[in-house]
């Protein structure tokens, strides 16, 4: 999810051709589809929270049910900024009419306070802590946890499913990162910038330089210049968290490093084992899953359910409301057709 953040400041603060062979199902939208209220009983605000996970500082976004059935985990991509998806984990309470307790975890120092003093950290260390997660915040949960990734998320998702295969029962990945795309001039631009520790200083404090400005001033040129149907929870979340010096040089370090792990072939095996209990969303125009990836999955994971959104929300979803609802309603789908299946 770092494309803006490089392609309008040089991803913004963003944060397939299936084999026919493969079984591939492909769920869009009516595109006249408006978003509406979802007038349920089930309506719930996500609460915000500061915990400490191993030591580490961690923004929390939850929302908890009365009698739950299950537990969500949503992990975010990068930037990890858990504001930006406030309204897709709404949503998705929503749909699931409070059936299931949510989290959305966000990652370490990507947060509206430099907690950890400035250090950098990993792809590995942002998977261990989300790890750690499961192991302090949910070991005493009786209901199964269903993990939902975006972007890098999805990478971060499979490896803790890895972990926990006996806690973690169905895996969804929505516009995933898990390969690299040599095809992607952004990617290479992004993969150059992450590279170098001059220019990862120089974007950050260039960055950094727009938190200085009245409120007003950096919502006016986030609004223009890459926001423009974005949500206000969007807008809020770049000016609150993104605007931050520890913020940026711990999106750009973690994208180096999210390159450097990408660069390996996926474990095949892994998915192949579990497979039954993998879904993924690809978009139709999207450089971090482009559809030769989507093609190359199903190809090696032939029965895994796939399926393409091509109603125009693009990977930052989460930073519109009709994107939020609509991937929310994908979700809210899948989570029921497996648990459906799961009781038969």
């Amino acid at each position: 999810m770092l494309p803006r953040l490089v392609s309008s400041t040089v991803r913004t603060f963003s944060l397939f051709l299936p084999s026919p062979r493969t079984r591939l199902s492909v769920r869009c939208a009516n595109k006249n589809m408006v978003v509406k209220n979802i007038a349920t009983e089930a309506q719930r605000p996500a609460n915000f929270r500061l915990c400490n996970i191993s030591g580490y500082a961690t923004e929390i976004l939850e929302i908890h049910a009365d009698d739950p059935s299950l537990h969500v985990l949503f992990v975010p991509g990068n930037p990890g900024v858990i504001s930006f998806y406030k309204e897709f984990v709404e949503f998705l309470y929503e749909l699931l009419k409070g059936s299931a307790s949510i989290t959305a975890i966000g990652h370490i120092c990507q947060t509206r306070k430099d907690w950890e003093h400035g250090q950098l950290f990993s792809l590995e260390e942002q998977i261990n802590h989300k790890i750690d997660f499961i192991r302090e915040e949910l070991k005493n949960i009786e209901t199964p946890i269903l993990l939902v990734g975006h972007s890098i998320g999805s990478h971060i998702s499979l490896e803790m499913f890895k972990r926990f295969p006996e806690k973690v029962t169905y895996c969804i990945g929505l516009y995933p990162f898990l390969m690299l795309n040599p095809q992607s001039r952004m990617q290479t631009v992004i993969g150059k910038i992450a590279e170098s520790q001059i220019l990862c200083a120089a974007l950050s404090y260039l960055t950094a330089s727009l938190g200085l400005l009245p409120v007003w001033v950096s919502r006016f040129i986030v609004r223009k210049l890459i926001g423009k149907s974005w949500s206000t929870n969007a807008i809020d979340a770049t000016c609150s968290h993104l605007f931050q010096y520890h913020t940026m040089r711990n999106v750009l370090f973690m994208a180096m490093t999210e390159f450097r792990k990408l660069s390996e072939t996926p474990d095949w095996a892994f998915m192949r084992q579990r497979q039954a209990q993998l879904a993924f969303l690809f978009g139709d125009d999207d450089h971090w899953g482009p559809l030769q990836m989507l093609e190359e999955i199903l190809n090696q994971v032939p029965d895994m359910t796939a399926s393409v959104e091509r109603e125009g929300h693009t990977h930052t979803f989460s930073c519109s409301e009709a994107g939020s609802l609509w991937v929310a309603k994908h979700v809210a789908s899948l989570i029921k057709d497996h648990m459906a299946s799961s009781h038969q």
